[in-house]
């Protein structure tokens, strides 16, 4: 009896993680957003101990590492934005998210790729779609100038923190 309890338990929380996961690549969300896409070129990076510090002082939010995957958005020739995949604890288990910036550095779009917790804890799209457009000058506070979500409020501080790590790393190290 115990094993069947287990392996229920193991089979509902592997059910939960790929029902939250994102079936979208990182490719079709971008080209979806951006128009004239021609390439989307997958790099990383590894900020220096300098720049560590800057991203953590201009996120004002924790900030765990100092290695992150980007892509450039390219049309043709000349690159048109980047975007950065920031992985965040929610609760007990991480999300990743995808924010994505045009030249002049506004935040145009954050897709969720991945969602280990619960999918009721998901942000809605509408909810997500608050930080489109967003100037790099917004300062992205929730609960000033992002509404917080009932019942999910670690995953919409885990959003919006995560919005501003991307726009630091952006602002120090891709904007250049």
């Amino acid at each position: 009896m115990k094993q069947f309890i287990f392996a229920l338990l193991v089979g509902m929380s592997i059910t939960q993680s790929s029902v939250a996961s994102s079936n979208a690549s990182v490719d079709s969300v971008i080209k979806s957003s951006f128009k004239n896409v021609s390439e989307v070129i997958p790099k990383h990076l590894i900020l220096t101990s300098t720049e560590f510090k800057e991203v953590r002082a201009k996120a004002k939010a924790s900030v765990d590492t100092k290695v992150y995957r980007y892509y450039l958005i390219r049309s043709k020739s000349h690159t048109i934005g980047k975007a950065v995949l920031i992985t965040r604890k929610v609760r007990a288990k991480k999300a990743t998210i995808l924010y994505a910036f045009d030249k002049k550095g506004t935040l145009r779009f954050s897709e969720i790729m991945a969602f280990g917790e619960p999918p009721e804890y998901i942000p809605s799209q509408t909810w997500m779609n608050q930080l489109d457009n967003q100037k790099p000058s917004t300062p992205l506070m929730l609960g000033k100038d992002i509404p917080t979500i009932s019942g999910s409020t670690l995953s919409a501080q885990s959003v919006v923190d995560g919005a501003r790590i991307a726009r630091a790393v952006y602002a120090i190290r891709l904007k250049k």
